[in-house]
């Protein structure tokens, strides 16, 4: 018979999965940067990559808390997003249309995590883990300035340039 599993269960195979997902996107971030042709993109792909490493350890912070080794777990749903991004890296590559691509590859990236934040940040109230509320929110808020960001290039210019 299997074990009764546990909000608090649920709440440590979410963390590996975000934890996963943080260290596949800080690898992709660079070569979003270098395949970006407007020097706004590429500057804020840089600029999250920075913020990727602060909220990985945030997030190794979670997992001591917890009083658990900072273990990952396959995310499939971000290789899903980051497959698709690099298709269209390589099928947009010198084209119009190429930073307006990029720009909803990471609006897809940052609308997982904000998902994933967001639930987290939730069970954690639940259970009563203050400090992982503080850093699970402090990565939520970066997370939503960075896709309002993209809005903001995507509508100021990418977009345009694309059409």
């Amino acid at each position: 018979m299997a074990s009764e599993k546990t909000l608090d269960d649920l709440f440590l195979d979410t963390l590996k999965d975000i934890y996963y997902a943080e260290k596949q996107i800080l690898k992709t971030l660079p070569k979003m940067a270098k395949a970006a042709t407007s020097p706004e993109l590429q500057a804020g792909f840089e600029q999250h990559a920075a913020e990727t490493e602060v909220q990985i350890e945030r997030l190794e912070q979670i997992f001591e808390i917890l009083g658990k080794p900072a273990r990952a777990k396959t995310c499939d749903a971000i290789l899903g997003i980051i497959e698709e991004g690099k298709s269209i890296m390589e099928e947009y590559k010198g084209t119009v249309a190429l930073d307006a691509g990029l720009v909803s590859s990471a609006q897809a990236v940052e609308h997982y995590e904000m998902a994933r934040y967001g639930t987290l940040k939730t069970w954690a109230t639940q259970l009563g883990m203050q400090d992982a509320v503080d850093l699970l929110d402090a990565t939520l808020q970066e997370e939503i300035a960075t896709d309002q960001k993209l809005s903001q290039v995507a509508e100021a210019s990418v977009n345009q340039k694309a059409a």
